[in-house]
């Protein structure tokens, strides 16, 4: 009888204790925080507050990490940087290349937002350039374009410096009477389509979608040369056989990327991140609401992540069980 017990007793113990280990060991380090990346741009964060709230309520730590778009390919080779949830495949280029390449970081699949990157123009550039949106109208119409600092050229308004300067290539490759003037950030960026906007005042600007800026500017695409495989390394592909860049931006997806060690260190987050997705039309009033608004970052998401806990929770119950 004794030896029943005993028996039992170790039975019942290594049940439990095997019952605790593979309950724990979908989650991994539960102490340690998730290190998420912030970049420069408020669609960006809305992105990476989400994802970290749905992570902090399946019981995880969660880190949020300013790192330069760029600067973050690197970061995120030796877990500077956990995951980032926002890699346009147009702008990123070569960056995400040696990222890959390296073997420290893995793909966790597309994020779901739709996006556009090209030049746009608002309602005041179509009167002042009736032949848009065919980009070739736009060197008839450079002084409505003009600046004193780019004087007698044109004026792109550009992305900031750090987020890339191919437009200056493009400028070049397609023999354009403009200057790439970069903004100081995407709160310059906006402030300017807005102040144009304002004064019904003619502008081209690099931009893209989804932003909140499209609900207060009517922004249209310049029908640039349609991008062709090769066009922005290969003078022979485009336009203009002497140059590169001589088409328009690649169409491209929005990624995920994480440290290849997450998967091991907190397998559960892995699942849940490479679920994850967030639409055009979940991201645009959050943007509103925070930019236009002046509404605090985590209670505009918060409020999301209560609404909709039939799209988030099911990422979370399949990870855990």
């Amino acid at each position: 009888m004794k030896l029943k017990i005993t028996s039992f007793a170790v039975f019942t113990s290594l049940t439990l204790l095997l019952a605790g280990i593979v309950h724990a060991a979908p989650m991994g380090a539960v102490n340690e925080p998730i290190k998420l990346a912030i970049n420069e741009w408020t669609g960006q964060h809305i992105s990476t507050h989400v994802v970290g709230q749905i992570l902090e309520r399946a019981g995880y730590k969660v880190e949020y990490v300013t790192a330069g778009y760029y600067p973050q390919m690197t970061a995120i080779r030796d877990n500077t940087v956990s995951a980032t949830l926002e890699i346009w495949s147009s702008n990123i280029g070569e960056h995400y290349t040696k990222a890959v390449d390296s073997g420290q970081v893995e793909e966790l699949g597309d994020l779901g937002l739709i996006p556009v990157e090209t030049w746009m123009y608002n309602d005041a550039a179509a009167a002042a350039c009736p032949g848009l949106p065919d980009w070739k109208a736009l060197n008839g119409c450079v002084d409505a374009f003009a600046k004193a600092d780019t004087f007698p050229k044109g004026r792109l308004l550009d992305y900031p410096a750090d987020w890339g300067t191919s437009n200056v290539d493009r400028i070049k490759g397609l023999k354009m009477d403009f200057v790439s003037v970069p903004a100081g950030s995407e709160g310059a960026l906006v402030a300017e389509i807005k102040g144009a906007e304002a004064r019904k005042e003619p502008l081209l600007v690099m931009f893209w979608a989804p932003h909140w800026a499209h609900a207060v500017a009517n922004l249209t695409n310049v029908a640039l040369p349609p991008y062709q495989a090769g066009c922005h390394d290969d003078a022979s592909v485009g336009v203009n056989p002497n140059a590169t860049w001589d088409c328009d931006w690649e169409r491209g997806y929005i990624k995920k990327m994480a440290w290849i060690g997450l998967k091991d260190k907190w397998p559960a987050a892995h699942a849940i991140l490479s679920a994850y997705k967030l639409r055009n039309e979940d991201q645009i009033p959050m943007m509103n609401a925070i930019d236009q608004e002046g509404r605090k970052i985590k209670d505009v998401v918060r409020e999301w992540v209560n609404a909709n806990e039939a799209i988030w929770k099911p990422w979370v119950n399949a990870a855990k069980n």
